[in-house]
């Protein structure tokens, strides 16, 4: 199993602790002011890309002298550095792929970013966008397995296609059985496990599983 981590220009308040994952053997790709993330947390990146254009000369002269590949491209480009990060990491064939710093900026932004998880998934690649507040995942029709996490204890289901139909949810505080859910729809927005571990199922459409935490008083950076 390959797993690559890409590190976007987001707000630094939403990326989390990143050195939560460093034990997993991960290959770290930071996209433009990501790679200075990276290296606030005291990780190298494999790769840092992008223009540059976020970060101070002398920052960009740190960056350089640390990752171990660096590679700058005009300000002026058909590809977001989002998407030159995402080019970079395709080339390790990867079956995992987390997004830090692809929220809590523009919503243009986010919307899109959040979106890439659909082109992951065709590609055969479990997409993760992962923020202090929230984890997010795309899934398809069939029976999966949710566990519970203290990190990110709500849980949520919405459609990203019109509707989707047979949802089920065992295990849950909001059990359902069968249900439609529709864009627009609140019936499945907050629930949680009432066991370690919970299964959903649902026979047509697409769903984001959305795992999230309550934050009260700001973004509460004392938490992962």
């Amino acid at each position: 199993m390959t797993k690559v981590a890409i590190v976007g220009g987001g707000p630094r308040e939403h990326i989390p602790d990143l050195t939560v994952y460093v034990e997993e053997e991960i290959i770290w790709i930071g996209a433009d002011h990501g790679s200075l993330s990276l290296l606030d947390q005291g990780i190298i990146p494999n790769h840092a890309v992008g223009d540059f254009d976020s970060v101070t000369a002398e920052e960009k002269d740190d960056i350089m002298e640390q990752a171990h590949q660096f590679k700058e491209y005009p300000a002026e480009k058909d590809e977001t550095d989002l998407e030159i990060a995402l080019r970079t990491a395709y080339k390790y064939n990867p079956t995992v792929l987390y997004l830090f710093g692809v929220t809590g900026g523009r919503l243009d932004h986010e919307l899109i970013n959040i979106q890439l998880l659909y082109p992951l998934h065709q590609k055969q690649i479990r997409g993760v966008v992962i923020d202090k507040g929230n984890w997010v995942e795309l899934k398809e029709p069939g029976l999966h397995e949710v566990a519970h996490s203290d990190r990110y204890p709500h849980i949520s289901y919405i459609p990203l296609t019109p509707e989707v139909s047979g949802l089920t949810l065992s295990s849950f505080y909001y059990p359902l059985e069968n249900a439609t859910v529709t864009w627009g729809s609140t019936l499945c927005i907050s629930n949680k496990l009432i066991s370690e571990k919970g299964t959903f199922s649902f026979e047509e459409g697409i769903l984001l599983l959305v795992k999230s935490r309550d934050v009260i008083g700001g973004l509460n950076p004392g938490l992962v």
